[in-house]
């Protein structure tokens, strides 16, 4: 029998002590790694065995030079680094300080999680979108949004644009254009992606709504027309059907010129469609409320201090009794829901269709001093009884949806007509007037 030294007994088991303590530090090793430091006089670098690196010795530096004095507490650590890399990085010509200063504005605007607060670059500014109030513009003629995932999404395709003709749909998101990924820029950037001059081309790569795999559509654009309102009814149908699909300055006066007429040749009802209606200004959407509602808060707008402001009816509307609904979808957004949501607040119209799209923040473009821009949102809307609109829409007080577009179209359509025989009914058998 071999015998080993330095060993005690534990019932019929002989333990080396030797190998005990070599297990031990197997183990030790094992569980926290063994590290090897190389150093110089300058540099500390080390690697751990286990594959868990230790960082090196922390240096002391220096306080920024020409640091803001009224920076926010906190935010003079930007500065810090963008000195500690121009003292120290390896490359000095990758420090090229007008990417390093978008890129620091993009990703404090990423933290808030707000697809329309986004930082526009000199070059994106200094096209207009002002052209969309003079009547026509340039491009494929639809309405876009950015939705939380950073992706551009078609609110809705203009009546009879390049983009509706080319089968661009509401809730289609657009992924490329020229292929060019558009995920990551802001609103306005990928807006200028995608327009351009009449008669020359785009190649979109669009992923329709519900569908696994994107498809190439290429548009040609054109003059886009910005006519906001049309009459879908025929002359002598009893019900009057409007549609809005915007909401510009004059499409107030062309909507009380169609109400005055279709109300002097005898027309019982209005359907007010304001479906795929992606919305405008504010002011326009005040104006057609007021045609309904003649007193009182068509919204309110509150902003990030708690401070509000009222939005109220105006006097002279034309349509203040006569029975009306209104239909929205998922593409009625911004001003549009605003309509919907005063006359329904206000119980002057039942709305018919689905949920619409939940787009009600007030927005403004602040010029940077580097000719770049931030589009910031600065307040959000309510309805007169309070209801947030950003990202909660407008539930209709009559849910209808069918198995495609078409189908919804139809089936709300008919629905609108059922409500106003109601409506009608209702007032005969009461012998209201």
């Amino acid at each position: 029998m071999i015998k080993y030294p330095y060993t005690v007994k534990r019932g019929s088991l002989l333990v080396n002590q030797k190998f005990i303590s070599a297990i031990m530090l197997l183990i030790v090793l094992l569980c926290f790694g063994c590290t090897v430091f190389i150093s110089d006089e300058n540099v500390s670098s080390s690697q751990s065995v286990s594959g868990y690196p230790i960082l090196p010795n922390i240096e002391p530096t220096d306080p920024p030079d020409n640091a803001p004095t009224n920076v926010s507490e906190g935010l003079d650590i930007v500065w810090e680094t963008w000195q500690i890399l121009n003292d120290d990085y390896v490359d000095p010509s990758a420090l090229d300080s007008e990417t390093f200063t978008e890129g620091a504005i993009r990703g404090m605007l990423s933290i808030l999680g707000d697809p329309q607060t986004s930082y526009v670059s000199p070059d994106v500014l200094s096209g207009s979108f002002q052209d969309v109030f003079r009547g026509n513009f340039e491009g494929i003629g639809a309405h876009v949004s950015m939705n939380l995932a950073g992706k551009l999404v078609i609110v809705s395709p203009i009546d009879g644009s390049p983009a509706e003709l080319a089968g661009i749909k509401s809730g289609d998101i657009i992924l490329e254009a020229d292929g060019e990924r558009l995920e990551g820029l802001s609103l306005l950037e990928a807006i200028t992606r995608i327009r351009g001059p009449k008669g020359s081309k785009v190649k979109l790569l669009v992923k329709h709504l519900g569908a696994i795999d994107p498809v190439e559509i290429i548009v040609e654009r054109g003059v886009i027309p910005l006519i906001s309102v049309r009459l879908r009814s025929e002359p002598g149908d009893k019900f009057t059907h409007i549609r809005i699909s915007d909401f510009y300055p004059n499409t107030v006066t062309y909507l009380r010129d169609i109400i005055r007429d279709e109300i002097e040749n005898g027309s019982q009802g209005i359907i007010l469609d304001l479906r795929d209606n992606p919305g405008g200004t504010l002011s326009a959407a005040v104006d057609v409320a007021s045609q309904f509602v003649d007193k009182g808060l068509i919204l309110y707008v509150e902003d990030g201090k708690g401070k509000r402001s009222n939005w109220e009816a105006r006097k002279g509307g034309i349509a203040l009794d006569i029975p009306t609904v209104v239909l929205i979808n998922k593409g009625s957004a911004s001003s549009s829901e605003v309509l919907a949501g005063a006359l329904q607040d206000h119980k002057r119209a039942k709305i018919i269709g689905s949920k619409s799209y939940g787009k009600g923040s007030v927005n403004i473009l602040r010029e940077l001093s580097n000719g770049g821009g931030l589009y910031i949102t600065i307040a959000h809307w309510y309805t007169p009884l309070g209801r947030l609109i950003q990202n909660e829409g407008i539930e209709p007080d009559i849910e209808v949806e069918g198995r495609d577009n078409r189908d919804s179209d139809i089936k709300q359509l008919n629905r609108a007509t059922e409500e106003l025989e109601n409506i009608i009914g209702s007032r005969n058998t009461t012998g209201t007037e």
